[in-house]
């Protein structure tokens, strides 16, 4: 029996909170059980400075940040240089929501999509794409609707969730107590059509066989199926 009674095969309970903030393009504030994050996306009507002149593409790029409070004991705020840790994830977020967009449908345009984790009980950056997904639709739905896009960009839904193996067993969408004890730890991100965006998988202790990395990622393949029909 796990920490908080579920199967192991089972999602924590998860909740999308659309428009969750008034400023923001697209809001969504998501929870997957005791992890929140506020994630935001935000339209600049230009491409990056990086890009050159004859490139037509637009651009998705990520910010995520780890707030003070988030975790039992105060971590500082990165000001003036993130963490390597910091940067793996939003180049994560950010490379995913690429993944599921055409960027030259919008040319012109920059959308950023921020992920500030308020509470972290274990699978922050899976959360924050799940999120930051939808509150990227919500943009480019306004976006459309407002005239700045003539075509919808969204090629698929893309999703995430962590796995890993825990006192032997293939447990899904850890929480922090089971992720500090796994003996693997694994991050898939997926689109709905069963695509492989990305999959990280670690041995934290002894390696492990490929058959029950197969167990494994058919298992994530079915949790994130089941938060795309969430959306």
């Amino acid at each position: 029996m796990r920490p908080d009674g579920r199967q192991n095969n089972e999602l924590r309970q998860i909740k999308f909170t659309h428009n969750f903030t008034k400023h923001a393009l697209g809001s969504v504030l998501v929870e997957f059980g005791d992890t929140k994050v506020i994630t935001t996306a935000s339209v600049d009507l230009k491409k990056p400075k990086w890009m050159t002149d004859d490139d037509n593409r637009g651009w998705v790029t990520a910010e995520y940040s780890l707030l003070p409070s988030a975790t039992n004991t105060r971590c500082k705020r990165e000001r003036d240089k993130v963490s390597g840790r910091t940067h793996e994830i939003q180049r994560l977020i950010g490379r995913s929501l690429r993944a599921c967009v055409d960027l030259e449908k919008m040319a012109g345009m920059t959308i950023t999509v921020d992920a500030d984790v308020i509470q972290a009980d274990g699978g922050t950056r899976t959360a924050s794409i799940c999120g930051g997904y939808l509150a990227l639709k919500d943009a480019i739905t306004k976006l459309m609707s407002d005239g700045y896009l003539q075509e919808n960009p969204i090629i698929e839904p893309i999703a995430a969730i962590s796995i890993g193996i825990v006192g032997g067993d293939i447990r899904l969408d850890l929480n922090y107590e089971e992720d500090s004890h796994a003996q693997v730890d694994s991050n898939v991100i997926l689109t709905k059509s069963g695509k492989i965006v990305d999959f990280q998988t670690t041995s934290e202790g002894e390696p492990y066989e490929f058959e029950r990395m197969i167990e494994l990622f058919n298992m994530a393949k079915d949790g994130i199926n089941k938060i795309i029909n969430m959306y």
